[in-house]
């Protein structure tokens, strides 16, 4: 049986997310988002849906299938070809238009997976999700008359260049010298055009010849140490490495040094304070968003609204609430009057725009964004991960650890949603301290629920 994560459907393509599996999904989304085709008549030409992916392997594949499970449904679907994440969800929103993005993100080119938007650009409720996972289990044939058109966009490359343009409000990024790192993925036209275009120097492009199977190899936002090499041997003020949807984005400065999405974050929350920009006064991060950016947010003013981890929940937050802007450690940015989700190629471009009008060097900025604690992350495989709520032995070392701690440290325990993992996170003002707290929690996860191999 399907079922969504905090990012769409995921799996290894043409097995685990098989063909036969996304047409009956392309069907199910047509009906949730769409309503039944209803008597045999075919649908009216209004009912639309926009399609774009990255550049797996698998992705023509999956698209294709996809589409014709939308088209069987009387919907017609517009083929936006190889686009980020984030240019889809801009479309979406423009258009007024449901959509979907075939990728699996920064995971190897063997998976991949299905994002859908809401019309307007934003990710499923989870009620919506509930009920494409209901119908597709209960999915009978359509009528035959309900046919729907395919047809290509050769705009929509160009229009979503455009629109992040736009957001400089007319300034340009001339005496900037940038290397990008596109992961061979969907970035890799458009990161390197809209940075020309905007009037910086783009001194080396990494990752920029997708071949299907490329994608995220030894490359992009998971992998900056190419990176890293290019921005020191070509002289350039900043690097900016993208995943393979590019709706993430992790910088390095011009010292080699590798900037996360916690000190992106609080940089721009800071800028956007400091210029009244910055909604509410709030900024909303996860759950995993290391303690100095709460501790440097405090000192700056600004307040700070924690959610679960994954990008939907800080756009949920941002919703509800009317804010500016929220992230994740990731890379993943969220700069809501602008998009409707993360989006890499924008949050770099701001990011660029940032430095010129401070006229500081990245390394400067970054180092004075935040005092980073030492944060050790492990994923710890147990034979009953449904057991963690009540092993109380491993909450009793989680709150004896917290207490050593104090405001100083901190400690998350979760579990994964799909694998038997769980996963553990401690924060501590050493790396030493931080891994002896790990290593005490291991153990009691696996006293109290049994280890467990990962399967591959």
């Amino acid at each position: 049986m399907l079922r969504f994560g905090t990012d769409g459907v995921r799996g290894v393509a043409n097995s685990e997310l098989s063909p036969e599996l996304v047409l009956a999904l392309g069907r199910a989304a047509a009906r949730v988002l769409y309503g039944p085709a209803g008597d045999g008549n075919a649908r009216g030409r209004a009912d639309r849906f926009l399609v774009g992916r990255d550049t797996r392997l698998s992705g023509p594949l999956l698209q294709a299938a996809l589409s014709a499970g939308l088209a069987s449904e009387g919907v017609d679907v517009v083929d936006v070809g190889v686009l980020p994440t984030p240019a889809v969800a801009f479309l979406s929103s423009a258009d007024n238009l449901p959509a979907a993005v075939i990728s699996a993100s920064h995971n190897p080119f063997a998976d991949n997976g299905v994002k859908f938007f809401s019309a307007g650009g934003t990710k499923l409720s989870d009620e919506v999700e509930e009920r494409l996972e209901v119908e597709l289990d209960a999915l009978v044939a359509a009528p035959s008359a309900a046919v729907g058109r395919i047809m290509a966009d050769g705009s929509a490359l160009e229009r979503y260049e455009r629109h992040v343009l736009e957001s400089l409000d007319g300034r340009d990024l001339k005496g900037l010298r940038v290397a990008l790192d596109c992961a061979n993925g969907a970035a890799y036209l458009t990161a390197p055009q809209i940075f020309r275009a905007a009037g910086a120097e783009v001194v080396s492009v990494l990752a920029d010849e997708p071949n299907g199977t490329n994608i995220n190899d030894d490359c992009g936002s998971t992998n900056p140490a190419r990176l890293t090499a290019a921005v020191a041997g070509t002289r350039a003020d900043l690097g900016l490495a993208f995943d393979g949807d590019a709706d993430r984005v992790i910088a390095v400065d011009a010292g080699g040094n590798v900037v996360d999405g916690d000190r992106l974050l609080a940089l721009f929350a800071t800028d956007l304070a400091a210029r009244d920009l910055l909604a509410g006064g709030t900024v909303v991060v996860t759950v995993m968003t290391n303690l100095g950016f709460h501790q440097a947010m405090a000192a700056g003013g600004v307040k700070v609204h924690t959610v679960g981890v994954g990008d939907r929940y800080v756009l949920e937050a941002l919703e509800a609430n009317g804010w500016a802007l929220g992230g994740e450690q990731s890379g993943h940015i969220v700069f809501r009057s602008l998009a409707t989700t993360g989006d890499g190629v924008l949050s770099g471009l701001l990011l660029a725009d940032l430095l010129c009008r401070r006229a500081q060097p990245l390394d400067q900025l970054a180092g004075a964004a935040l005092q980073r604690f030492p944060q050790v992350l492990r994923n710890v495989a147990v034979a009953n991960r449904e057991g963690l709520a009540e092993a109380s032995a491993v909450w009793d070392e989680v709150n004896r650890t917290q207490a050593l701690l104090g405001e100083t440290g901190r400690v998350l325990l979760r579990p994964s949603g799909t694998e038997p993992l769980v996963r553990v996170m401690v924060e501590a003002p050493t790396e030493e301290q931080a891994l002896a707290a790990v290593g005490r929690l291991v153990e009691v996860l696996h006293a109290c629920l049994g280890p467990a191999t990962l399967r591959h």
